[in-house]
């Protein structure tokens, strides 16, 4: 049997799929859930479901509330101060390292992408734009060869999804970080530091929004 035929263990569906609702802010910062309420949304059991608890946990993901409850930590002025300062200087280094391996067929599927962040956007699609906007990030940051900073930019992701779910909901749709144009033209163009610079906005924006509504006091 190759890797492709071979079944997921259920452990890692049920990883991946509460790893999916924290990324893209169906669980909402500071608000706790059951593990029960998660065995029952995520239609697994009761040990893969510790089991993600515990990989997310040691992420960061996720913080122990007692009473077998989990929460989405919140993410505080300091905390957002370090992960732009991360932000800011692995993903548009990855940028830069994928400009190097980009190809007419990846320009293409990337360009495919950015019209899903485009149409949800227009149609004022929260879900749809989170789940855009992270294919996007993530089609361009694995043509980099440099998996180590992939996965830095992973868990970066983990953290600033939820609170960005919570922003975007509060602005509306016309405020949705999205400079993938700028991104897109620069690959066209084979302008490596370009399409870092673009990308640099484009995460720029999304934490200026954060800080925005912090200072509001909707975070």
């Amino acid at each position: 049997m190759d890797d492709q035929t071979r079944k997921i263990p259920s452990h890692e569906v049920t990883y991946a799929r509460l790893r999916d609702m924290i990324l893209f802010g169906h669980l909402l910062p500071g608000q706790p859930v059951t593990i029960q309420g998660l065995i029952r949304d995520l239609e697994a059991g009761m040990t893969p479901v510790r089991e993600a608890i515990r990989r997310l946990t040691a992420e960061g993901a996720l913080l122990p509330q007692g009473n077998r409850r989990v929460a989405v930590p919140q993410l505080t002025p300091a905390l957002l101060d370090q992960l732009a300062f991360v932000r800011l200087t692995v993903e548009p280094k990855l940028a830069e390292l994928a400009g190097a391996h980009l190809t007419p067929s990846l320009i293409d599927r990337l360009e495919a992408i950015d019209d899903g962040v485009d149409r949800a956007i227009r149609g004022g699609s929260v879900p749809d734009y989170l789940a855009s906007n992270h294919a996007f990030h993530f089609a361009l940051y694995e043509a980099s060869e440099a998996p180590i900073l992939v996965d830095i930019a992973r868990g970066l992701w983990l953290r600033f999804g939820p609170s960005l779910r919570v922003v975007c909901a509060r602005y509306g749709a016309a405020a949705l970080p999205d400079r993938h144009e700028e991104a897109l033209a620069a690959m066209r163009a084979g302008d490596r530091a370009a399409l870092a610079r673009a990308i640099e906005n484009d995460i720029q924006q999304g934490i200026d929004q954060i800080r925005q509504a912090q200072a509001e006091g909707g975070v």
